[in-house]
């Protein structure tokens, strides 16, 4: 049985994860009088660049001649995983902001709004609707249906699925806590990285490595991720993300006093 303080938490996960994405590009709307426009474009270049081209060089890479090595080693997956994060995101975001947002005012507003469109679709695709299908498996275990999932999966997966629900029934309610936590760290960096590629495009001169800088920040930030996690486990890695995605917030911070003053 899964202790149904995790149910809740999964329930509460999965609401927040669909409230807060929502409820921010509506206040940015309606108090700050973003274009709606703007979020969507954040949305739409999060969908396109990482979930579907990113994607497909991912399948290249990993099931070609280097894939199994790229894989089989912590340090060259987590390598590779961060950069190609950095490479395909910010690149994604620096062409629709260039593009895309030409007639948006030089401030600091078009890139929160267009952050918090792409970040904000990437926790309700990633996050918000992992928690409703982990909310799903939960309620038919507790409800005696653990054969009938076992049914549904292939001969190959169901040791992994077995694996999954020991877990789910184990693990202490508060631990799925963090998933919410890493996602809130996400989307500041996304706000923050966003900040900096705006200053890139709409400043450029002097301004333009903020672009190359976000790259890197953001293969840091996913790196650390995998690293950290292997090493020192799930608390203290979602400490040192936060940690800095804080810090990569201030650096946004201080960029935007001082490019768009």
């Amino acid at each position: 049985m899964v202790p149904s303080a995790s149910i809740v938490i999964f329930a509460l996960n999965a609401l927040l994860g669909f409230a807060v994405p929502v409820c921010l590009a509506w206040w940015l709307i309606k108090k700050h009088k973003a274009r709606l426009s703007t979020v969507l474009i954040g949305a739409a270049t999060f969908f396109v660049f990482a979930l579907i081209l990113e994607a497909i060089v991912h399948q290249i890479v990993l099931n070609g001649p280097s894939g199994a090595a790229i894989q089989g080693k912590a340090l060259y997956y987590a390598l590779y995983g961060g950069l190609m994060a950095g490479l395909f995101e910010e690149t994604g975001r620096f062409l629709s902001m260039k593009f895309l947002m030409k007639k948006e005012p030089a401030g600091s507003l078009p890139a929160i709004a267009y952050g918090a469109g792409h970040g904000g679709i990437e926790v309700i695709l990633v996050f918000a609707f992992s928690m409703i299908s982990s909310l799903v498996m939960v309620l038919m275990i507790n409800a005696g249906q653990t054969d009938m999932l076992m049914a549904k999966v292939p001969a190959e997966a169901q040791a992994q699925l077995e694996a999954q629900v020991a877990q789910l029934e184990t693990t202490a309610p508060a631990t799925f806590l963090l998933g919410l936590w890493e996602r809130v760290s996400a989307m500041i960096l996304h706000l923050s990285l966003s900040v900096l590629v705006w200053a890139a495009v709409r400043k450029a001169g002097k301004w333009v490595w903020m672009f190359p800088a976000a790259i890197l920040l953001h293969a840091l930030a996913d790196f650390s991720a995998v690293m950290i996690s292997k090493s020192a486990g799930i608390v203290p890695t979602e400490i040192i993300i936060f940690a800095e995605a804080i810090a990569i917030a201030a650096i946004a911070w201080m960029v935007s006093k001082k490019a768009f003053r």
